[in-house]
């Protein structure tokens, strides 16, 4: 056993046991063998479910809305890794496959804020959808997925991209705003 193993790895898995063992304590429904690294943060847990064997790295925020609901408001699979400073944030819910990759500095969100002449965006109600993620897709790095999208199973999304529609299985995209630039189909 080497030194960096003994002094940087293992404390880091006995906190992210620690970590999900009081997750799990405070209502999150999650699976077995998940890996969760420090600097992010959960609330309302009894609104995410979690399958088996994801890791979320380092600074990775699941952020249901802040209001009390007997509903899940993020569901992930099984087999999923998301990088560091992923960010799913959900008012109406956000579902994701499994096996699927995440690079750093992802944003999710399944609504927006409304706007009216004359009216503050925090006096108006949020404008909730929903995000469906399928299994073995590929999110780039810095890449943003926005309301009422749902991206088939094997979807690549390209670094920077911003999407704002739904792409069928098979799809790769990339761009602000993200367009197809081939498809398996």
């Amino acid at each position: 056993m080497n030194v960096e193993s003994t002094v940087l790895v293992k404390p880091r898995g006995l906190l992210s046991r620690v970590r999900l063992f009081v997750y799990r304590a405070l209502g999150l429904k999650v699976g077995i063998k998940n890996r969760m690294e420090g600097g992010g943060r959960c609330r309302r847990l009894k609104q995410i479910q979690i399958g088996d064997f994801n890791a979320f790295t380092q600074g990775c925020w699941l952020w249901p809305e802040d209001t009390d609901c007997e509903k899940i408001r993020i569901r992930i699979g099984n087999g999923n890794y998301f990088n560091r400073n992923v960010m799913i944030d959900a008012c109406g819910l956000i579902e994701i496959g499994d096996e699927n990759m995440f690079g750093p500095d992802i944003y999710m969100t399944d609504s927006n804020h409304q706007f009216a002449e004359g009216k503050s965006s925090k006096d108006l109600p949020m404008d909730v959808g929903h995000i469906k993620i399928g299994n073995r897709c590929w999110i780039g790095a810095k890449a943003v997925i926005l309301k009422n999208v749902e991206l088939g199973d094997g979807c690549v999304v390209g670094a920077g991209a911003v999407v704002t529609r739904s792409f069928p299985a098979g799809s790769v995209i990339a761009g602000v705003p993200a367009r197809l630039l081939k498809s398996e189909t």
